[in-house]
């Protein structure tokens, strides 16, 4: 499957946790991007509540930049 390279910008508390599954994945020989792909791909084929959830993180940090 063709992949499309981008880059993100995220919160420092993502990054470490994000970090944490790099490292607690050391067997697998995981990079940052391997693992965001694995991330995306678990969330769009679960239920469609994932997506809801989503809607409304984004709602509240928006409430939060715009305060």
């Amino acid at each position: 499957m063709p992949k499309t390279k981008f880059g993100v910008t995220i919160d420092e508390k993502l990054t470490k946790e994000l970090d944490k599954i790099v490292e607690e994945s050391e067997y697998l020989d995981l990079s940052r991007s391997e693992a965001v792909e694995a991330i995306l791909t678990a969330f769009f084929k679960s239920n469609s509540k994932n997506m809801e959830k989503a809607r409304e993180l984004v709602i509240k940090k928006e409430k939060i930049n715009y305060s």
